[in-house]
């Protein structure tokens, strides 16, 4: 482990591997991880909005996800904007995001400076792609795509999967 205290977030709406991968790299580089999860109000433009799973399920899932793993040093915050808490917890050390979210650790270090807090150091993953040629994401998931695995679900719809390509 190379920091104290970490810091992600995201939505995890139906925790994918995606997800389960930049847990684990906040896990792996961390002592302490604070994981701050969107609120239900923040996701209302997300693609499919509508089908995003409630807060409450999300952490359930997430908290389910952390206890397989027997992860035990963390902290869930509920966020309600992209900076969540990480302007203001002067201890954090770092930031782990995927390669898509590094402009909102950009963002976050920002608004650490502006608060004359040190800026976190950015940890980067890269994304996981699924069968149908693109990343997994919950948004692929929500439209029926694919599965948290990555797995194509249909084979019918050609033109909505290359809608997502890319």
């Amino acid at each position: 482990m190379r920091f104290r205290k970490v810091v992600v977030g995201g939505t995890f709406d139906r925790l994918h591997l995606g997800h389960k991968a930049l847990l684990r790299k906040a896990f792996e580089v961390g002592r302490y991880v604070y994981i701050g999860l969107t609120s239900d109000e923040m996701i209302k433009e997300k693609p499919y909005a509508e089908k995003i799973l409630p807060y409450e399920m999300r952490l359930r899932d997430l908290l389910k996800f952390l206890e397989v793993n027997e992860y035990s040093s963390y902290r869930i915050i509920k966020i309600s904007n992209a900076i969540g808490f990480a302007d203001r917890l002067k201890s954090l050390d770092a930031i782990v995001v995927s390669e898509e979210t590094y402009k909102g650790a950009l963002i976050v270090n920002k608004a650490r400076e502006e608060r004359g807090l040190k800026p976190l150091e950015i940890i980067t993953i890269e994304l996981i792609k699924s069968g149908i040629g693109s990343k997994i994401s919950s948004s692929l998931i929500r439209a029926g795509l694919i599965d948290p695995f990555g797995r194509p679900l249909s084979s019918g719809n050609e033109t909505l999967r290359k809608t997502f390509k890319g």
